[in-house]
């Protein structure tokens, strides 16, 4: 009998996935996905469209995902098994829309300056209300001002670029506490993809769980070995706990499919063991 694989980090076209969230789980069962978190981009409404009780097939966790400032950095926290009727949530959800839409707004006028008619409009449809970098990466696509999505970051919306507008966002601090109010357990999303020294890393898991985090993504996605087995020790020295998911966004992305993430190395303690 096989274990039983935890999907803990996905997203549907509520942020910015491409699936709808019943295609998702859909999806997500092709590939063998026991237990899906469906984590979208400081948005819950997936879940209204969707069936959360034990007998749902792949078992659903209510999840979220925040952005936070971390010393000026953008981190992600993950929220899992939150409770969706939490008004400190809502009140959380409510000042990320705002923070979102301010950030759009300023992206859009940077655009406009460099050549770019009018983008706001159609980022607006094109996320449904809850814009994000990566709408207005498929709108310049699009246009015809980028050849594809990964030159429109490199050039225009990656870190350090124009379109980097992260000044509004709230602690990361906030962001947990948000989390652990709405009765949820907080995760430390993809930490390779901050690309930071170990020792700077070690800082911002040390402060994570100051703030009342529990756990890590040790794996995330396909990543190398080496990766993984730093995380490891750095997620074991601060006494965390280890999680894991595809980070799924696209069927186009071979690398972050539903369940296919690199799996768990042995001495670090699961996080789905608590439940």
């Amino acid at each position: 009998m096989r274990d039983m694989l935890f999907d803990l980090h996905t997203h549907t076209d509520c942020s910015d996935g491409s699936l709808s969230p019943a295609e998702l789980a859909a999806y997500a069962l092709e590939y063998g996905v026991d237990v899906l978190a469906i984590t979208d981009h400081d948005t819950v409404s997936a879940f209204a469209q969707l069936e959360t009780s034990a007998e749902a097939v792949p078992q659903l966790i209510t999840g979220i995902e925040l952005s936070c400032l971390w010393h000026r950095r953008l981190i992600h926290i993950v929220g899992l098994r939150i409770d969706l009727a939490s008004e400190t949530l809502a009140a959380a959800i409510e000042q990320q829309r705002k923070v979102r839409l301010g950030r759009a707004e300023t992206i859009a006028k940077r655009l406009e300056k460099l050549g770019v008619e009018d983008p706001l409009d159609d980022v607006l449809i094109r996320s449904g209300g809850n814009p994000g970098r990566p709408h207005f990466a498929a709108h310049l696509v699009d246009i015809g001002f980028v050849k594809d999505e990964k030159t429109a970051f490199k050039r225009y919306l990656g870190a350090g670029k124009i379109g980097d507008v992260k000044e509004s966002w709230p602690s990361i601090d906030a962001a947990v506490g948000w989390i652990v109010a709405a009765g949820g357990q907080a995760v430390l999303a993809h930490p390779a993809k901050y690309k930071m020294t170990k020792t700077r890393l070690r800082r911002l898991v040390g402060d994570f769980k100051q703030a009342g985090g529990v756990a890590v993504e040790v794996c995330s996605g396909s990543q190398d070995p080496a990766t993984t087995s730093a995380l490891a020790r750095i997620t074991n020295e601060a006494g965390l706990l280890a999680s894991a998911g595809s980070d799924f966004h696209h069927r186009s992305q071979s690398w972050s499919q539903p369940g296919r993430y690199t799996r768990l190395p042995p001495g670090v303690a699961p996080l789905w063991d608590t439940w």
